[in-house]
């Protein structure tokens, strides 16, 4: 039993990419840390700055019954692609968005999500603590599907 996390274009480069908005630490710094919070659970990451490689882990993982749930930062593909909106929504597995800046406080385009209209939810502008945020929803929605009361 895993969860998975997706990143999108450009997040390879956090701890590069204008580090006063996204952070001076890598991704890989950020999963080290999620995966002590949450060392209970093992936590797959993938990252891809093509769309087409996206949908299919979005696919891979979320058709897997060892998969309970994915955390995707669509990055720019957010903001127009109905695509990656589809994939999210033809899949079992949970997915909550997240988003490291406040999309809402950046520039207009930005304001948008069409890949929010499938996620479970959305978690924007708490920086890489979203992550975990995330990861920890999704542990609580798996741990009260498998507890009946």
């Amino acid at each position: 039993m895993y969860f998975a996390i997706i990143n999108g274009p450009n997040l390879n480069l956090l701890g590069k990419r204008q580090p006063e908005i996204y952070g001076s630490s890598t991704f890989e710094d950020t999963l080290t840390r999620l995966r002590g919070d949450l060392s209970d659970y093992e936590i797959k990451y993938s990252q891809s700055n093509s769309e087409g490689e996206i949908i299919d882990m979005i696919q891979n993982y979320g058709f897997d019954s060892d998969c309970l749930g994915i955390v995707i930062n669509p990055g720019a593909y957010a903001h127009y692609s109905h695509a990656i909106a589809d994939a999210i929504e033809a899949v079992p597995a949970p997915v909550v968005e997240v988003h490291i800046s406040n999309i809402y406080a950046r520039e207009e385009f930005r304001h948008t999500s069409v890949t929010a209209r499938a996620s479970k939810s959305i978690i924007s502008g708490c920086g890489r603590d979203g992550y975990l945020l995330a990861l920890l929803y999704l542990t609580r929605l798996f741990l009260s599907n498998s507890n009946p009361k």
